[in-house]
């Protein structure tokens, strides 16, 4: 089980930071990114961070969602 959680935590890490960099999200990131998070039992800390950094951006408007 251990094993499956680090798999996933550089995934999550690398979409967040390749998201922010292009400053744009597709519905196809966003399918990626829950399909991800929500394929895990829990969310580490650093994940929470890396979500709650996603929703930021969206907020202060810094990132667009595409098609």
């Amino acid at each position: 089980m251990t094993k499956d959680f680090q798999l996933h935590r550089p995934d999550i890490e690398q979409m967040v930071n390749r998201i922010t960099a292009c400053g744009r999200i597709s519905r196809k990131d966003q399918q990626q990114f829950m399909s991800a998070l929500l394929s895990q039992k829990t969310i580490s800390q650093t994940e929470q961070a890396l979500i709650n950094r996603v929703f930021e951006l969206l907020r202060a408007g810094r990132l667009r969602v595409v098609d």
